[in-house]
């Protein structure tokens, strides 16, 4: 059975292949109808990610979205993924989607790192025993 990728691996792979479209974006340079919302390509996404495109849609829109949009207290929805906005298609949030990618390293770090100091600590006392 092939393992499916961590939400970390598709939005790190989403943050890659998009940021230099998201920063392409200036009022005089409108490249798309909104400077958040980066249309992404689910297809390429699973491509390189070597799965099914709708696997890459549905943690999207069905899993991350719900998972990470919230509500504001003037009621306004933030959504991390969008199915359409004026012209695109599929689109994420990417200030959120970076605030995510950057949350998902630092937990990442923090569970690893603790992990590899005690396995050489073991491996240290276990030399000298």
């Amino acid at each position: 059975m092939k393992k499916p990728p961590t939400d970390r691996q598709i939005l790190s792979k989403i943050y890659d292949k998009y940021y230099d479209d998201f920063c392409a974006y200036s009022e005089t340079n409108k490249i798309r109808s909104s400077k958040i919302y980066v249309p992404v390509d689910c297809e390429k996404i699973a491509k390189e990610l070597k799965i099914d495109g709708d696997i890459v849609f549905g943690r999207l829109y069905y899993h991350l979205n719900k998972k990470h949009g919230y509500t504001q207290d003037d009621g306004s929805k933030v959504l991390l993924f969008l199915m359409k906005t004026d012209e695109e298609r599929h689109s994420v949030n990417f200030p959120l989607l970076s605030a995510l990618v950057a949350e998902q390293h630092t937990s990442w770090f923090r569970f690893n790192i603790p992990i590899v100091i005690s396995s050489f600590a073991l491996l240290i006392s276990m030399l000298k025993g």
